[in-house]
């Protein structure tokens, strides 16, 4: 049976207007002042919002790290998507086989049976010769369209900036989009070797030894590679003012390079891996100072950023401890395992579920942004940017019909137990947010219905994506 909202107020990234919105066979088929109710199940949205289901475009899920594994897998950390309003998700396949193409299978394996919404790959690329450069072409037919390097995590990760320029030829060549971790290896490694020399071993030493110039001078030195090879970038995490300058500056220049940040980025500042309990807010890059917070927000509201993403990679706090999730007893080791040193604190996250919740409340409720900025920010973006559009982060006729029906005069506390993470602990533990989707629906099927969680492992479908994405 056709599914019918009617009387909501619909938001895209260009407009806001009241509307009738009607469901059927998965996608949206009519948009329009009044659609008969006859034969259809009606939702009244009177007095609520209708935005298109929130794509972030960053998560790490059941990722391997510092001999532990990121403790929400791609049901648990989709299901708090959900939650919190978002419907599509890309991950990063690591490149830890001997070939891309077993990367991929290995990912898939884990992904597919699992999955409780929408989602497609990026393709980390941590190792550079003939072998993958033969075999870039290739990853199309497999429908991943984006690639990440990484300038920081020497031995690990990086790419020499040699081998970043023709990883970035290549995608050109494609029509891939590359992404880039900005940092500085080299300072890092120094700094983080002297900090341990001087028994330097507490959290706020992750910051201390990734300074905010490293992303500075990274970020322009990946936008000068892109330059040159004639290519698209797209920076992540960004959390440094003068990452933001430098962008701004780029893209004044004519060079098609893109922003990403992360609501940690627009609220935590260095001082809290200072506290008994900074473990928490360990993650790479690290947060940094008020200041920079600001003018993160100045790049949202005028254009400088493109996205905001989370980086969700979580962790428990106190991995010895077991919590309960969906009844079932659940402890995985966290970020206890650094209790000693800085260096072996796992790097990440939780946030998939707070980003919409936390942003709207104090991006949109607090006169930051407007209610199309959201929308543009956190859906259609990030479909423009990677190939998915106007198939998601889209109310048009045509589009699947994932959407979120939204209370924004909702005054509710949030913390752990509302996140749905799969985790000990929340970021953003006791704040009063105003605003949280009540329905949401992946495909026309409704899978949140204020507490009730109506989905499955499973249900999410891999999103094959084309060459040739939009340059914003």
């Amino acid at each position: 049976m056709p599914t019918l909202i009617k009387s909501g107020t619909l938001v895209t990234a260009e407009t806001v207007f009241e509307s009738d919105l009607l469901i059927d066979g998965g996608k949206i088929v009519q948009v329009a002042k009044k659609i008969s109710p006859e034969g259809k199940k009606v939702i009244d949205a009177t007095g609520r919002l209708i935005l298109p289901g929130g794509i972030d475009a960053h998560v790490h899920l059941d990722l391997p790290m510092f001999g532990t594994v990121s403790s929400d897998d791609h049901y648990t950390g989709m299901k708090a998507a959900a939650f919190g309003g978002t419907t599509t998700v890309i991950d990063f396949i690591p490149q830890d086989k001997p070939s891309l193409k077993q990367s991929i299978d290995a990912w898939h394996a884990k992904a597919d049976e699992k999955a409780a919404v929408d989602f497609a790959f990026h393709m980390n690329i941590t190792r550079f010769n003939d072998q993958v450069a033969a075999e870039l072409p290739t990853l199309a037919n497999e429908g991943i369209t984006s690639l990440k390097v990484f300038t920081a995590y020497n031995n690990r990760l990086r790419l020499l900036d040699g081998d970043i320029f023709k990883v970035l030829r290549l995608a050109r060549e494609q029509g891939y989009l590359t992404l880039l971790h900005a940092e500085n290896g080299d300072v890092i490694d120094l700094l983080v070797a002297e900090a341990l020399a001087a028994g330097h071993t507490a959290p706020i030493f992750h910051a201390r030894t990734r300074p905010a110039w490293s992303e500075v001078e990274a970020s322009l030195r990946g936008s000068a590679l892109a330059a040159m090879a004639e290519a698209p970038l797209y920076l992540v995490h960004m959390n440094v003012a003068g990452e933001v300058d430098m962008l701004e500056y780029v893209r004044a220049q004519g060079l098609p390079v893109m922003g990403e940040t992360c609501p940690q980025y627009l609220f935590f500042t260095e001082e809290h891996l200072a506290r008994p309990d900074g473990a928490k807010w360990i993650c790479s890059p690290p947060m940094r100072s008020l200041d920079d917070n600001l003018r993160l927000w100045e790049g949202l509201a005028d254009g400088t950023l493109q996205t905001v993403a989370t980086d969700h990679c979580p962790f428990f706090f106190i991995g010895t401890k077991t919590i309960l999730y969906e009844g079932k007893p659940v402890k995985i080791p966290g970020k206890e395992l650094g209790q000693n040193d800085f260096t072996k604190i796992p790097n990440g996250l939780p946030g998939v579920g707070d980003r919409l919740p936390v942003l709207f409340t104090h991006g949109v409720a607090a006169g930051r942004l407007s209610l199309t900025q959201f929308v543009a920010l956190t859906a259609t973006n990030p479909a423009r940017i990677f190939g998915l559009y106007p198939r998601k982060g889209s109310l048009e006729v045509g589009s699947d019909a994932d959407l979120a029906i939204w209370n924004i005069d909702r005054h509710y506390p949030y913390g752990v137990k509302v996140a749905h993470h799969r985790t000990d602990y929340n970021l953003y533990e006791g704040w009063e947010l105003t605003a949280r989707p009540e329905k949401v629906f992946l495909r026309g099927k409704l899978i949140v219905d204020e507490e009730r969680w109506l989905g499955k492992p499973g249900q999410g479908r891999f999103l094959k994506r084309k060459p040739g994405a939009e340059i914003l």
